[in-house]
C-alpha cells in the first residue's frame, strides 16, 4: 500500500515528538538530592595550617569529586570586607566549576540577645557576610539563634533579631537560615516556631542531623527535630562522626533520616559535615559521601 505524503508527514511528526519527549525525559532526570561539602569537615587541618582556606574549592572538586561548597567564616573571619580575598575565593570556585552554596557564620554575637543594643549589633555584624555571600554567588548565610531567658522570651528575641537580619539579606536576594546548634535552637519545635514567627520567605532552616543536644542533660529526638525543621529547610547538613565496617553512620540512621528529608519534598544540596577521631578528615569525607550516594541510590529505586 502506498503511503500518502500527508500520512507520512503526520507519522513522522508524531515519531519526532515521541523521540524528543524521550530525550527530554532522559536529559532532565535529576538525582533525589545533590551533595555539597561543608568546610568544617576539614577544620582540624585548616586550623593546623595544613590547608589553605583559599584552596577549598579546588580540594572539594579535585580531591573529593564534590562540585558545591559551604564556607565557614571562622577560616577567613577577618576577610569578609576584603574584596580581593572574596574575589579570589569566587575565582577559584569558578575555575574549578564549583558552586558556592552558603557561608556558615559564627562568633558574631547573639541574634537573640536580651539586650536590644547587643542584639542589633549582632544583626549588623552579619551584614558583611550577607554581602560576601552575594559576591560569591551563595544562596544563604547560616546563622545561630542563640538567646537567653524563658522558652517564650527566647523565641520572641530570636525572631526579632532574625527578622531584622532577613529584611537586610532579602534586599540582595540572600536567605538567612538557622541551624539547630545548641541551646533551645536544638529543640525542633522551638526553632520551627521561631521561623514561623519571623514569617518571611527568605528566612528558613538548615537542619543538622547531629546537633540536637539542648543541654548536658537534655537531647532532642533527632528524627522528630529534622521532620519539624524540614518544611522551612533551604539546606541540609549531613553530620557524621562514627562508622561501622560497612560505612554506615553508627549514631544516625541515614536511610531513615534521608527519607524524612525526601518526604518533605526537599531535593537540594545535602552538605557533608563529617568529623570524629575514628579516621582522618579526608577519609571521613569520602566515607560520608559514599554513604549518601548509597542511600540516594537505594531511595531512588524505591
Amino acid at each position: 500500500m502506498t503511503m500518502s505524503r500527508r500520512t507520512f508527514m503526520k507519522q513522522s511528526a508524531a515519531l519526532t515528538g515521541v523521540l524528543a519527549a524521550g530525550k527530554f525525559t532522559a536529559c532532565c532526570q535529576q538525582p533525589l538530592f545533590k551533595i555539597s561539602l561543608a568546610q568544617w569537615s576539614l577544620n582540624r587541618e585548616l586550623f593546623a595550617g595544613k590547608r589553605d582556606a583559599l584552596d577549598f574549592a579546588r580540594d572539594a572538586k579535585v580531591e573529593f569529586g564534590i562540585d558545591a561548597i559551604e564556607y565557614v567564616n571562622q577560616f577567613f573571619i577577618d576577610k569578609a570586607k576584603d574584596k580581593n580575598y572574596i574575589g579570589e575565593l569566587k575565582k577559584r570556585a569558578q575555575d574549578h566549576g564549583v558552586q558556592s552554596v552558603l557561608i556558615m557564620c559564627d562568633n558574631e554575637g547573639r541574634i537573640g540577645d536580651p539586650d536590644e543594643k547587643a542584639r542589633l549589633r549582632a544583626v549588623e555584624n552579619h551584614f558583611k557576610w550577607v554581602e560576601a555571600a552575594k559576591t560569591l554567588g551563595c544562596h544563604s548565610i547560616r546563622v545561630n539563634a542563640a538567646s537567653e531567658g524563658s522558652y517564650e522570651e527566647q523565641q520572641k528575641l530570636a525572631a526579632d533579631g532574625l527578622r531584622h537580619l532577613t529584611e537586610f539579606s532579602a534586599k540582595v536576594e540572600i536567605n538567612t537560615i538557622v541551624e539547630n546548634h545548641g541551646g533551645l535552637s536544638s529543640n525542633g519545635k522551638w526553632l520551627s516556631e521561631v521561623i514561623k514567627a519571623v514569617d518571611h520567605p527568605r528566612c528558613g532552616t538548615l537542619p543538622d542531623f547531629g546537633n540536637f543536644r539542648i543541654s548536658q542533660d537534655e537531647e532532642y529526638d533527632r528524627y522528630l527535630g529534622v521532620k519539624q525543621l524540614m518544611p522551612y529547610a533551604k539546606g541540609v547538613s549531613a553530620k557524621s562522626g562514627s562508622f561501622d565496617a560497612e560505612g554506615n553512620e553508627t549514631n544516625i540512621d541515614y536511610y531513615k533520616m534521608m527519607r524524612i528529608v525526601i518526604d518533605a519534598g526537599y531535593h537540594g544540596r545535602v552538605g557533608i559535615e563529617s568529623g570524629g577521631d575514628q579516621m582522618s578528615e579526608p577519609d571521613a569525607i569520602r566515607t560520608t559521601k559514599r554513604l549518601l550516594e548509597k542511600v540516594r541510590e537505594t531511595l531512588a529505586n524505591k
